[in-house]
């Protein structure tokens, strides 16, 4: 009778979760908004679903590019002549469309005042280097 009073011993966890670790993940309304903005008409779930498929594949690809550039160039962070390597070599950027004439079509102001130099007055450059 006094071994059932006893309590339980159970193991300690060692500080693991028992989930497994996921990948992150560009959101979904994201590229759903991405999609909707350049096709503009009403989209099915499946091909949505390819879509969203497609975009992850793309976004991975791009980034194990961006890392063996980087590795090879023998550094640890990513720069922006990277990734305009990377355009240039997928064909995105050429001699006839430079990085900053895609910026300017496809991203917003606010992004573009980020990415492109722009001389204000007092001849300050922004963003600066």
């Amino acid at each position: 009778p006094l071994r059932l009073l006893q309590p339980k011993t159970f193991p300690k966890r060692l500080g693991t979760s028992q989930r497994k670790p996921r990948e992150p993940q560009v959101s979904r309304s994201l590229i759903k908004e991405i999609f909707r903005h350049f096709v503009k008409m009403p989209v099915t779930r499946d091909a949505f679903k390819i879509v969203e498929k497609c975009s992850e594949r793309y976004f991975k690809q791009l980034s194990d590019d961006l890392d063996a550039y980087t590795h090879h160039a023998g550094r640890k962070t990513v720069e922006a002549a990277d990734l305009e390597v990377l355009m240039r070599r997928q064909g995105l950027v050429t001699d006839k469309m430079p990085l900053n004439v895609l910026i300017e079509r496809y991203l917003p102001l606010e992004y573009r005042k980020l990415l492109i130099p722009v001389a204000v007055s007092g001849n300050k450059v922004i963003p600066c280097k």
